[in-house]
């Protein structure tokens, strides 16, 4: 990545599942610029606590719970993952709403809306 960042001036996106907050640090070392996803469901991923410490030197990408939430949630469980996600880890900037993962073909499409809908409803700088 030092190769890349001497370079140009691209961001690099990190892809790295699960319970991963024990790493960020050594990732943010070697240039790493936006974490996918915020795997909120995984153990020290609460996106709250993720931002605070990390906020200034990461971008963080998902946090909508796509296990539960999504599939098994109704379009109020949503909306409120949605609001959570954005009054906790969306001040300043630094923040996309999405899914964790790709959305499955179980997740009702209300739900899909919903999220999209909130999303752009709350998430609008200045945030509410």
């Amino acid at each position: 990545m030092r190769f890349i960042k001497q370079r140009t001036d691209a961001k690099v996106f990190w892809h790295s599942c699960g319970a991963v907050s024990s790493l960020l640090d050594d990732f943010i070392d070697v240039g790493v610029d936006i974490l996918n996803p915020v795997q909120v469901r995984a153990h020290g991923m609460d996106a709250a606590s993720l931002k605070k410490r990390y906020g200034k030197r990461l971008v963080f990408w998902g946090g909508i719970d796509s296990q539960q939430v999504l599939p098994s949630g109704t379009v109020k469980d949503v909306e409120n993952e949605v609001a959570h996600l954005i009054k906790n880890a969306g001040s300043g900037g630094g923040l996309v709403i999405c899914s964790v993962h790709n959305i499955q073909a179980d997740v009702p499409e209300d739900n899909v809306l919903a999220l999209y809908d909130t999303a752009r409803k709350l998430g609008r700088y200045p945030l509410i």
